[in-house]
């Protein structure tokens, strides 16, 4: 499980993702199916670059499946919640560009402007902008399987969550962990489904200090080795952690899914 340095984050994300739900949104939007499988066959399987944009729930029983069956089922049900939640942090990224260079703002705009800037801890318009830039697909797959175990965590299992995200507030939707650290308990957020948990997960490395350099690196790059060293305080292993990364990545040659993107089919008002 990686290591949290962000108490204060987890302590107003219910209101962040409070928010997120009932802020109305503007530009592209995706057309979501929710599936609860009964059977990981229900799995649409990756054939090529364009992902029908289904959020699974209950991905259970991968645990039973051969290893290369099990991670090609693992990422055919994780991807399109990544790709769903970098396309809604996307489309409020284009909204600000847009706004920096608008003259005169609706109500609506300094609404949104500060919904934005308390959900990111953003200093200017710029900085939120920056702090706006998510990660190649190959990254964010390679730790939602380290973190999760390619799918077989009880907090994956019973709460969406794919990163071992930590909760420090009662009034948020959470689960209690199976171990304590030191005579505290420990408990992890819940999430309604796999991309609000991969949307908070960008929210928090747009926000925390820990990951300043991150945020620096990817805007100069978007090449997934060149930013992997900059993850090294998502856990206490530092360096060696990054080096599992690296290690997943190319052994599931998981840069291939740096391409994929969302079927335009299903994305309304592009």
């Amino acid at each position: 499980m990686a290591f949290r340095l962000q108490v204060s984050v987890f302590a107003s994300a219910a209101v962040m993702l409070a928010l997120a739900g009932c802020r109305s949104r503007e530009g592209a939007v995706v057309s979501t199916e929710v599936v609860n499988l009964k059977s990981l066959d229900e799995v649409v399987m990756l054939k090529d670059e364009l992902v029908k944009p289904i959020l699974y729930t209950n991905v259970a029983g991968l645990d039973r499946l051969p290893t290369v069956q099990a991670k090609a089922t693992f990422i055919s049900a994780v991807l399109p919640s990544i790709l769903v939640a970098k396309h809604r942090i996307e489309e409020d990224r284009k909204r600000m560009v847009i706004l920096r260079d608008k003259t005169e703002w609706e109500p609506t705009d300094s609404t949104f402007f500060l919904d934005m800037q308390l959900r990111y801890k953003a200093r200017t318009m710029n900085d939120l902008i920056g702090r706006m830039r998510t990660l190649p697909n190959s990254i964010v797959l390679a730790q939602t399987a380290v973190e999760s175990g390619w799918g077989q965590s009880r907090f994956f299992l019973s709460a969406s969550n794919l990163f071992g995200i930590w909760s420090f507030n009662a009034s948020e939707p959470r689960i209690a962990a199976a171990r304590t650290r030191g005579n505290k308990m420990i408990y992890l957020r819940s999430y309604p489904d796999m991309s609000q948990s991969i949307q908070h997960y960008f929210e928090i490395l747009a926000r925390s200090t820990a990951y300043r350099s991150l945020r620096k690196a990817r805007l100069r790059t978007d090449n997934p080795f060149k930013l992997l060293p900059h993850l090294k305080y998502f856990s206490e292993r530092r360096s060696a952690y990054t080096r599992q990364l690296k290690s997943v990545i190319l052994e599931n040659n998981l840069t291939q899914y740096d391409r994929f993107r969302i079927d335009p089919q299903y994305i309304e008002g592009e």
